[in-house]
């Protein structure tokens, strides 16, 4: 019997179905090949889609008092709700680096002129924060919170009442 399933698995070797060790690699290797080029796609996606945000944050909205009033609402909820969870500070506002004058080193190193390197509606946000929250006595603290490749990549707002 032990001589049956020795030829059996011999056969299996021997069918012209089963990969030599250089079709295996080989079979390894565009494999890798095939993830290597999703991922690249994925990259190009990705760093496609940053850059549409980037445009678009650029452009600066119409503050009208209907924006303010609806800016305000959300935020009076957000808040809220954050306050109910017991937190003292809300994210308000994420946004590449590449908003900033300087890619982010103002806010890295909490400059205190960082708020002049903002650009589009980051810089707006920073405005509605000075004219309409601060006055109320909350604070805005901004930091990298992302660091791809080593540089600084996206920063956020956050909204604190402690």
């Amino acid at each position: 019997m032990s001589t049956e399933n020795h030829s059996a698995k011999d056969s299996v070797l021997a069918d012209e179905s089963f990969m030599s060790a250089d079709e295996l690699r080989s079979y390894m290797t565009d494999l890798q090949m095939a993830k290597a080029s999703k991922m690249l796609e994925a990259m190009d996606k990705a760093e496609e889609a940053r850059k549409k945000l980037v445009s678009s944050l650029q452009q600066e909205i119409e503050v009208t008092p209907e924006k303010i009033a609806e800016i305000t609402q959300s935020l009076a909820v957000k808040t809220r709700a954050a306050a109910e969870r017991g937190e003292r500070e809300l994210l308000v506002m994420r946004f590449p680096s590449a908003l900033c004058t300087d890619k982010g080193r103002a806010i890295n190193n909490a400059e205190p002129d960082w708020p002049e390197t903002l650009t589009g509606r980051p810089r707006q946000a920073f405005k509605f924060w000075q004219e309409h929250l601060r006055p109320a006595k909350y604070k805005l603290r901004a930091m990298i919170i992302d660091w791809p490749g080593g540089l600084p990549g996206d920063v956020a707002f956050f909204l604190s009442w402690s």
